[in-house]
């Protein structure tokens, strides 16, 4: 059953997911050569607790940080170690927050670079560009009367187009109430387009391009 909120649960998701871009984006900046993962994870808590939110990834059973954080081959769920950024690492930064009683999750993958780096990373730069192109197509396409395959078909064909493979194990998936919600939302169309669930109005979606 996919869960379908109420427009005063629809504003306090919005109010929340300004506030937790907000800080995401503040860590994100703290990403420089030689700060340790962890410092930007206890930074992210610090910023989710001053903007009255409670870290959603804490409440997850056996996990005890506020973040995830994936530095060059790592994925999704990496645990922010004592691990020091490099020159030229690749860092994505995944957190969420519980505000109003509802859960938001962001994340983002960056570059890491000085001002003084002279390595070439356009294929980096390549790469990062065409996640952020995939994931403007599948919000043109999560809208009502579509489906959950258009979301899908739209990141697939993107990342295919740029020359890169999407992760078929991970998804997206709903968000709210709780974490974790339906439906998930997989970056490639694994089944008929028909088949997959149509779009409500009222659904929360995290669209993660994986």
């Amino acid at each position: 059953m996919i869960p379908i909120k109420t427009k005063e649960e629809i504003k306090v998701m919005k109010e929340g997911v300004k506030r937790l871009r907000r800080i995401l984006r503040r860590v994100l900046n703290k990403a420089k050569p030689e700060i340790r993962l962890s410092q930007l994870d206890r930074l992210a808590e610090s910023l989710i607790e001053k903007q009255k939110g409670l870290p959603s990834f804490k409440m997850v059973p056996g996990y005890k940080w506020a973040t995830c954080i994936n530095v060059n081959q790592g994925v999704v769920h990496g645990i922010p170690d004592n691990y020091r950024l490099k020159e030229n690492d690749v860092i994505s930064i995944d957190m969420g927050m519980k505000f109003g009683g509802l859960n938001v999750d962001e994340a983002w993958t960056v570059l890491v670079n000085s001002e003084q780096s002279t390595v070439n990373s356009q294929k980096i730069k390549e790469f990062l560009a065409a996640g952020v192109k995939a994931l403007k197509e599948a919000i043109k396409v999560a809208k009502a009367g579509n489906r959950v395959g258009h979301i899908s078909l739209a990141i697939e064909k993107e990342i295919k187009k740029s020359g890169f493979s999407p992760i078929q194990a991970l998804t997206g998936h709903g968000v709210g109430r709780e974490l974790h919600e339906e439906p998930q939302i997989p970056c490639y169309l694994r089944e008929h387009l028909n088949a997959t669930p149509l779009i409500k109005p009222g659904m929360t979606l995290a669209i993660e391009v994986i």
